[in-house]
């Protein structure tokens, strides 16, 4: 007898429908009919399919049918006449495509209170840069596809001067400790609390991504992610690890989820489009209503996928510090692409900051520059028009389509030698002339953050190309 394998693919393969009733199924089937072959199990989902009334009333395998039966097309859901009011910071260098994401966005019935980064720019759903506050919901694509993104710094103990003394040995850790790009696995499985999470058995979508999970623990994305050395410039006097103002060795990193969390988002996406009809110029904003089963999925899943993303920052720089015989003195840290519960105007609603930096007063966080501009620590001055966020980079200015067709690779190698940075890996899509400039993004958000510290890249990895997002 083969072995009993349900898994969603399997289910679409025979007509069901991406929704909630595959992670049922899939749940059904596994706890009450693991003894039968895999031709048995698809013959009874392929019955319970071509007439799910006919076993409604089944103890069983009537949840399967009544999902089915449910899953009939909703009615489209209208957008509010009256959009929410919302603050802009930078208005004067959004591009039109973001503000319109954002109007649409501010449109929905369950928005309560928005805002608009400096470095905004049209995405996907919710534009990258824009912070969306909603009332008992989670948007999917309002958190994005690469789910917990995040910025990881650690300061070190080395000495400045080693970053040119050693510069072999600090490009032979980083190329040794990093992997990079869309499926790319580190060496061995490394063992860490989150892979123990229940979510990976409660939720049956889940399961079989946990050897996915596994591989991908402590690797690096495509795109905009990096690993790079630099030197970390402490400005302020009072700061919160006393150390003194000066110069450090630091190593900062930028990654998200993997395929972990662009798994659960495509999923969890897809089912939020069938519960949640829109207009279509609204239709990536799609919602799930928390007090649903689908809602508490992927609230769950999220909150994995963020820890998971936290638990591959940490990885890379244990074994780079490990490495380069450092000691930590200090680390800042924080995601953005998530979703939060917080308290606004004395009601709790669910803040979305889609490529947006939490900037709560006194929260820390880093906002990078580019592979040649600087980046900046910084305090959060809770600041509530902007519903506490500030940016998470320099936003950028030209696509990606734009940036290969306009930068040429003697001009990024000019720029690289003019800022002294070695860049390993990368492409001209990443190129800084992609990007805004992070001082006036910073000069647009000093009523959202003061500045702890720079950071100057001097060694930067990258992927090799390859798509946006794995």
């Amino acid at each position: 007898m083969s072995k009993l394998k349900i898994n969603g693919k399997m289910l679409l393969n025979i007509g069901f429908q991406q929704g909630p009733v595959i992670s049922v199924a899939i749940t059904v089937i596994e706890q009450h009919f693991k003894h039968h072959s895999q031709e048995e199990a698809e013959e009874l989902l392929k019955k319970i399919l071509a007439d799910p009334a006919a076993y409604v009333d089944d103890a069983i395998v009537g949840k399967i049918a009544e999902k089915l039966i449910k899953a009939a097309p909703a009615k489209e859901i209208a957008l509010r006449e009256t959009p929410v009011a919302y603050a802009i910071f930078g208005s004067n260098y959004i591009e039109e495509g973001a503000l319109r994401q954002m109007n649409n966005a501010v449109r929905l019935p369950v928005a309560v209170a928005g805002s608009l980064m400096p470095d905004a720019h049209q995405g996907y759903g919710l534009p990258i840069g824009g912070v969306l506050a909603a009332d008992n919901a989670v948007i999917p694509y309002g958190v994005g596809v690469d789910i917990g993104c995040r910025m990881c710094l650690s300061i070190l103990d080395l000495p400045v001067h080693s970053l040119t003394a050693h510069e072999g040995q600090y490009k032979r850790e980083l190329m040794d400790f990093t992997v990079f790009g869309a499926g790319g696995e580190w060496k061995k499985r490394e063992a860490d609390p989150v892979l123990e999470r229940s979510e990976f058995n409660d939720i049956p979508f889940l399961r079989h991504l946990f050897d996915k999970a596994s591989r991908q623990l402590g690797t690096s994305g495509s795109g905009n992610h990096f690993v790079e050395w630099g030197i970390v410039e402490i400005t302020a006097a009072q700061n919160e690890w006393n150390l003194a103002p000066g110069n450090y060795v630091a190593l900062l990193s930028h990654s998200g989820s993997r395929g972990l969390g662009a798994q659960i988002a495509g999923h969890y996406t897809q089912v939020a489009k069938e519960l949640c009809p829109l207009p279509q110029e609204a239709k990536h904003l799609a919602y799930l209503d928390l007090d649903t089963e689908a809602g508490q999925e992927y609230w769950l899943a999220m909150n994995l996928a963020g820890d998971y993303a936290s638990a591959c920052h940490h990885h890379i720089h244990k074994r780079l510090i490990k490495a380069m015989g450092a000691t930590m003195l200090a680390r800042v840290e924080n995601h953005h692409n998530f979703a939060w519960k917080e308290i606004h105007e004395g009601k709790e609603v669910i803040v979305h900051r889609k490529g947006a930096t939490p900037a709560g007063k006194g929260m820390l966080g880093i906002i990078p520059g580019s592979m040649t501009a600087p980046g900046f620590i910084v305090r959060g001055k809770g600041e509530v028009s902007s519903l506490q966020s500030a940016s998470h980079g320099a936003g950028r200015l030209m696509s990606r389509t734009k940036a290969i067709q306009s930068i040429t690779n003697s001009e990024l190698t000019k720029v690289l030698q003019e800022h002294g940075v070695t860049l390993i890996g990368g492409g001209l899509d990443e190129a800084p002339a992609a990007y805004k400039d992070i001082n006036t993004v910073m000069a647009a958000q000093t009523d959202l953050v003061e500045v702890v510290g720079r950071f100057l890249p001097k060694m930067v990895r990258m992927a090799d190309g390859g798509p946006r997002e794995d």
